[in-house]
């Protein structure tokens, strides 16, 4: 079986609802994988069950010449591919030729892109950060192009930001575990329970969801809020002391609270402003909510579009207070059953079309005809 090596930018403790299921699951029936985390805290390369390396922070500059201190042999390795990080892509590309091996770049998310528009969002973006961007991001497609294969999470976000990237891409979207979909707890009131989960800040204007609530014309609901930033949901809270009384503040600790309140709700909520940032991929938090047959009210963008069907296995919405409160109050009107039923049409549509078994197998053909 061939050798993968998966160099990752996360934390050993980070929840990795993606990078476990995908590269330590599913990809294993297809390849002999070893996958690195970076730790904080230890002082030498730490191999744990499988499959999993730990190597410390100090070493990440000069990562493959530490894991062959470590006794890694790395000509076994027939597959490397780097996750988000540009520096440790260009340090296996400049060192590729004395290897065997083929290299690939995933890019899960535009993280400097996405702090640059939200520094635009906070009026902190200068004509420096714009030109840096520019400059930071034709250097990053210029190492891509040297790679074997490219893994953006859709064809959307290379267009929009690496569309002159030439090399061979292959789409890694986000998806649900097929053997580990969560129980819907149906809770016995009679109120509509939404549940929003993950950042807020000034760039998802969260304000325009609060806004659409306050007008609807029921309060026989559930607003339910998961984030780790209670201090900005508290001053956005503020503003809107009318509909207090309908909304329940969490902060999920680790990914298994986080699906277990999921559980207890009944329509997920993402609905993201109209921009490239957000409709080039489907948020994580949507594939948690139909891991548990949680219905979800999303943006209406392509992306959305081509999973889902409005009022059917969604629901859709543009980013404006009226259009939201108007799919609000229908979702409202609407029987526990009929919530329950496009929940499950959800759910098995993305078992169909986004499973990571699914994905796993693609991308092992895609690797193997490299």
């Amino acid at each position: 079986m061939s050798k993968f090596l998966y160099i990752t930018d996360q934390d050993e403790y980070a929840d990795h609802s993606f990078i476990g299921p995908l590269f330590q699951k599913y990809l294993t029936k297809h390849f002999d994988i070893n996958t690195t985390f970076f730790s904080n805290t230890k002082n030498e390369i730490e191999f744990e069950e499988k499959g999993r390396i730990i190597i410390p922070k100090k070493f990440q500059n000069n990562i493959l010449e530490e894991l062959e201190k470590a006794q890694i042999n790395l000509n076994q390795f027939q597959f490397v591919v780097i996750r988000n990080n540009i520096e440790l892509l260009k340090e296996v590309l400049d060192k590729k030729q004395n290897y065997n091996f083929k290299v690939g770049f995933r890019l899960s998310f535009p993280k400097r892109i996405a702090k640059l528009q939200t520094d635009e969002a906070n009026n902190k973006k200068s004509l420096f950060d714009a030109i840096t961007n520019k400059i930071k991001t034709y250097s990053e497609i210029n190492l891509i192009n040297k790679c074997d294969i490219f893994l953006p999470t859709s064809f959307q976000m290379k267009n929009d930001y690496f569309k002159d990237v030439k090399t061979r891409s292959f789409v890694i979207p986000s998806a649900i575990d097929p053997e580990n979909l969560h129980d819907n707890i149906q809770h016995k009131g009679s109120e509509k329970r939404f549940f929003y989960a993950g950042t807020l800040d000034k760039l998802r204007e969260f304000e325009t969801i609060l806004e659409a609530f306050s007008n609807i014309n029921s309060s026989n609901y559930k607003l339910m809020i998961s984030t780790k930033d209670p201090e900005y949901l508290d001053d956005l809270l503020v503003k809107f002391d009318n509909i207090k009384d309908n909304i329940e503040i969490y902060n999920a600790s680790n990914r298994n609270d986080l699906l277990d309140l999921i559980a207890k709700a009944d329509i997920g909520l993402a609905v993201l402003p109209n921009i490239a940032l957000f409709n080039s991929s489907t948020p994580m938090k949507v594939l948690d909510y139909y891991s548990s047959a949680i219905p979800c009210i999303m943006s209406k963008n392509e992306n959305n579009s081509s999973i889902f069907e409005d009022n059917i296995s969604a629901w859709f919405t543009d980013f404006d207070k009226e259009s939201i409160k108007n799919k609000l109050e229908y979702i409202i009107s609407l029987s526990k059953d009929e919530i329950t039923q496009v929940g499950i049409n959800g759910q098995n549509r993305l078992l169909a079309v986004r499973n990571y078994e699914r994905i796993a197998a693609d991308l092992a053909h895609q690797l193997n005809i490299l």
